[in-house]
């Protein structure tokens, strides 16, 4: 029997398909920007007068547009893919919380062999969708919480922005746990969020990068990092 969370998002999937003028707002009314720090990717993004709350009106499960700004963990693993190709290239790999798609849009650009992004937001399914398009990559999305099950099958999880909550940094932190007992490479990206499992951290790098809420004058500093089992931190 299927949980009401399954349900739910099976609804929600059924709901995308029926989604075009989801995807036709978007492309009307959030600008195709060039990314801030990563000129090779450009993105719909939410300005002044998108009317994202047009949108919201019209769908009362519509929630919080995270998909539609930039985030600072997001912004520094693509970064980092893009200059280092190499930790990508030729291998499999997802982009767990997609949101806008630019994580796993860097992964393409960077020689992926192949990409799949999951969300459990339609919405950000759909931005994703057009992102990738818009980038001429080819990403296969996927609408699922996939914390909730078994590793997928995947060579790299790449985790942007996902630490800025107890609960989720918890269900997230254990399901990255069994991606490592599977064999699966972790990268973070973060701009050191509070629920940020430090402990279990190895930095690779760290830019300076705009962070959705964070004033222009004061950027975040993000960064990149491998996820290590607890018996190594």
């Amino acid at each position: 029997m299927k949980s009401e969370r399954e349900k739910i998002l099976e609804d929600d999937r059924k709901s995308v398909v029926d989604f075009n003028h989801v995807r036709q707002f978007i492309a009307d009314n959030l600008p195709i920007l060039p990314v801030p720090g990563i000129p090779e990717i450009r993105l719909h993004k939410a300005a002044p007068h998108s009317g994202l709350r047009r949108l919201a009106e019209k769908d009362p499960q519509f929630g919080s547009p995270y998909w539609a700004h930039y985030w600072g963990g997001g912004l520094v693993l693509a970064r980092h893919l893009l200059d280092r190709p190499e930790t990508v290239a030729g291998r499999d790999v997802v982009d767990l919380g997609a949101g806008s798609g630019i994580v796993g849009i860097a992964a393409a650009k960077a020689g992926a062999a192949k990409v799949d992004a999951a969300d459990i937001d339609p919405y950000a399914i759909a931005a994703t969708g057009l992102n990738a398009k818009l980038n001429d990559v080819a990403i296969q999305t996927v609408l699922a919480d996939l914390t909730i099950g078994r590793p997928p099958s995947a060579d790299v999880i790449c985790v942007g922005d996902l630490f800025y909550d107890a609960a989720l940094a918890k269900g997230v932190t254990e399901f990255l746990d069994r991606c490592l007992a599977s064999g699966i490479t972790v990268l973070i990206g973060d701009p050191w969020r509070a629920h940020l499992p430090a402990s279990r951290l190895r930095l690779l790098a760290e830019y300076i990068v705009p962070d959705f809420g964070v004033s222009r004058r004061n950027p975040a500093r993000g960064g990149v990092f491998a996820f290590e089992s607890g018996e190594q931190s």
